[in-house]
């Protein structure tokens, strides 16, 4: 494997709320100086849970994506908080987006979605063993939630309104995870 390239330099070229876009210029081992941009995420990452109902049924979420200006279809989500561990991010998410919470989380993986030029990571968690509990969250109007048999991803992934690649591979992890599972 080659080594990692030398950072010369880097710098803020434009920042929002959420994110900043840095200006990063590296030197690679063979002299080669390459300027590239990435988008930085605020914080320290997220959540993307799997909340099953039942072993055979996922806990969807249908809200307003302001990316694709529609609403779509998913797996709760959201970021980690400062003074949280992964799993009470987790637990927190599903109580403010679905209503219920957990006895059984699990970190399943951590995924990004372009590493070419995005910083962001986000964890993939398990959540089993739901009880009802709702907390008060962020989002602008109620979120529906729709219960999804997990052995239908094929036709999930068919809609026109579940193209989230998190939550699609989320899905399929979940169900290969449970397949090696002890009976």
């Amino acid at each position: 494997m080659s080594e990692k390239p030398r950072l010369l330099g880097n710098r803020i070229v434009a920042q929002s709320r959420l994110f900043r876009i840095e200006a990063v210029e590296l030197e690679f081992a063979n002299g080669n100086r390459v300027e590239y941009e990435r988008l930085v995420g605020s914080g320290r990452g997220a959540v993307l849970i799997v909340p099953l109902l039942n072993p055979q049924t996922v806990l969807l979420i249908r809200e307003y994506a302001a990316g694709s200006d529609r609403h779509e279809l998913g797996l709760p989500k959201g970021k980690i908080e400062a003074e949280e561990d992964i799993l009470e991010a987790a637990n927190r998410e599903i109580k403010e987006e679905i209503g219920y919470g957990s006895r059984s989380l699990k970190r399943l993986t951590e995924l990004s979605i372009a590493p070419g030029y995005m910083s962001h990571r986000t964890h993939i968690v398990l959540a089993e063993d739901l009880y009802p509990e709702r907390w008060p969250g962020d989002e602008p109007e109620e979120i529906e939630v729709v219960p999804w048999p997990l052995n239908a991803i094929d036709t999930l992934v068919a809609r026109d309104d579940f193209t989230e690649a998190r939550s699609l591979a989320a899905l399929y992890l979940v169900r290969e995870h449970l397949s090696r599972k002890p009976s």
